[in-house]
């Protein structure tokens, strides 16, 4: 699944490892999320979603 996680970071001027302790998670599951080697549970998802203060289709993209 495509996400824009590490553009959100940018405009949050944050690093994987800030927003993975935000959200209670290892910096490597930030990482493997981004690189698209992961797909999140939905409860992450929601979580990385509602950090960023956007809707989650904002932030991945299904490619079915």
């Amino acid at each position: 699944m495509k996400n824009r996680i590490k553009v959100f970071r940018a405009m949050h001027d944050m690093t994987q490892e800030g927003l993975a302790k935000e959200l209670g998670v290892t910096r490597q599951t930030i990482l493997a999320i981004e690189k698209g080697k992961y797909d999140p549970s939905l409860d992450l998802a929601f979580k990385i979603a509602n950090y960023f203060d956007v809707k989650i289709e904002e932030v991945f993209v299904y490619e079915g």
